[in-house]
């Protein structure tokens, strides 16, 4: 099972968990979960106006031996308006635009989606069970 958390954090809401927003998988080969500004497509929702996120921005699948992985997706723009850092434990590190990099199986962590040019953000923690 992968759980995700999402929070859309904006200047001074900086800390803030209200409006939180919550989806979870099983980890079974194929389930895929996406967050993006497309509500059709995407299981976390960002909000509209924010552009510096794609219509679907992440997307996280479940391999053939329940691992899972997270892509940061190719926009319609050939550079990014965001950057994306994935945090497990102590350790930080930026995600590539285009990149596809693995998840901790059974761990934990945050992924962030900053805006380059505003205060302004989406946090995502996730908990992979085993």
């Amino acid at each position: 099972m992968l759980e995700l958390t999402m929070a859309t954090v904006s200047g001074a809401d900086a800390g803030a968990t209200a409006g939180m927003t919550m989806a979870e998988a099983p980890s079974e080969p194929g389930a895929v979960l996406r967050i993006g500004r497309d509500g059709a497509m995407c299981r976390l929702v960002t909000p509209d106006d924010w552009l510096f996120v794609s219509r679907v921005h992440l997307e996280f699948l479940c391999g053939q031996d329940g691992a899972w992985q997270l892509t940061w997706l190719r926009g319609s723009q050939p550079d990014p308006a965001s950057e994306v850092r994935l945090t497990v434990g102590q350790y930080a590190r930026p995600v590539a635009y285009g990149a596809t990099v693995p998840l901790p199986h059974g761990g934990s962590g945050e992924i962030v989606i900053q805006d380059r040019t505003a205060p302004r953000s989406v946090n995502v923690g996730f908990y992979h069970e085993l």
